[in-house]
């Protein structure tokens, strides 16, 4: 099951870094959380799989997904979790840009539309990229539920993802990791 601070002393270990990043977002920041060293690693993502679905548990969804290449991971370990637990659960996957050949699209996976849907991360800044997502899944007539990440870095994601009409909810923010958000 979770262990939250199993998750926190693994994110410590192998992806919290110090130094001078640009994010994703184009900020300028003296600290880098590499969700893929979590998420790419078996305990990590277990740990991550099954606090995520225990977050989701009041939630209802059909299907989960987000911006391949960060989400990709995430979107399989939350299934193979799902269906150990007995819950049958969908995943996809949205593409930066359309696939070039075969079906030409930008969501992948068999998610219907007109399901409910929950959008993931593993580190939300300003929520670009999970924006990016969202707009990709409503375009294919999907309903958006909620926006989950891994950690929330408390710099404005909350209010982008509120400005749509959009929840955010996190296994842990940067203060988990005694880190103060700008000012």
């Amino acid at each position: 099951m979770f262990d939250r601070p199993r998750l926190i002393d693994l994110f410590r270990r192998r992806a919290l870094k110090f130094g001078e990043f640009t994010l994703a977002s184009g900020k300028k920041a003296g600290y880098y959380l590499d969700g893929k060293q979590i998420t790419l690693h078996s305990e990590g993502l277990r740990l991550v799989s099954e606090g995520l679905l225990d977050l989701l548990a009041d939630v209802d969804f059909q299907a989960i997904g987000g911006m391949s290449i960060g989400a990709d991971p995430i979107i399989g370990g939350v299934l193979t979790a799902a269906a150990a637990r007995g819950r049958e659960l969908a995943g996809f996957l949205v593409r930066k840009e359309p696939k070039g050949h075969g079906t030409q699209r930008f969501i992948e996976g068999p998610v219907e539309p007109g399901s409910k849907v929950v959008i993931v991360d593993d580190v939300v800044t300003t929520g670009g990229s999970s924006l990016q997502a969202v707009d990709r899944i409503l375009e294919f007539g999907c309903q958006v539920v909620l926006v989950v990440a891994i950690i929330d870095r408390l710099e404005g994601g909350e209010a982008n993802f509120t400005a749509r009409g959009l929840p955010l909810r996190s296994l842990l923010t940067i203060t988990d990791f005694g880190l103060k958000p700008p000012t």
